[in-house]
């Protein structure tokens, strides 16, 4: 089928549009999108799923360390582990921790449940996250208050988009 007459199709003309869209658009997928509160409060989910974790008991930023890339590449499996400041004895010793996260499917990521015999309060494993978005690590200890930390995760290529 022939095309009519008066159209013309510059195959350079197309080909250098996309070129200059195409750092843009890279530049567009590494930005973390916007949460549900653009004050930066935690979205409704992963609130819910602290709060069944925690009892709805306060938690106290600190004691928790949590290591994870700031900047990962691919969403498919990223290295994680926390770290809690405890003695590890009979009389003070980590009970829980968990792992949740922001825009998953699922906010709450991991379990541990840990106890005095553990001998230190560290746990490692390997996460998916479907796009940028906040991790929280919260640690039960054995007193019942909740230490935290949380971080903010980009992620390049997303996974568990389902």
């Amino acid at each position: 089928m022939n095309a009519p007459a008066d159209v013309s199709v510059d195959p350079g003309r197309s080909r250098r549009r996309l070129l200059g869209v195409g750092p843009a658009v890279v530049v567009l997928a590494a930005l973390p999108v916007g949460s549900a509160n653009a004050a930066g409060a935690p979205s409704p989910g992963l609130e819910a799923a602290i709060a069944a974790f925690t009892g709805g008991k306060p938690v106290t930023t600190g004691r928790v360390r949590l290591e994870i890339a700031e900047l990962v590449e691919n969403g498919n499996a990223i290295p994680v582990s926390v770290k809690v400041d405890s003695p590890m004895t009979e009389a003070d010793y980590v009970r829980r921790i968990g792992l949740f996260n922001e825009k998953n499917p699922q906010n709450d990521i991991a379990g541990f449940e840990i106890g005095p015999r553990a001998g230190r309060a560290e746990v490692a494993t390997r996460i998916r996250l479907a796009t940028s978005q906040k991790v929280v690590a919260i640690a039960e200890m054995s007193d019942g208050r909740f230490w935290s930390s949380s971080l903010d995760v980009i992620v390049m290529l997303a996974a568990c988009i389902e």
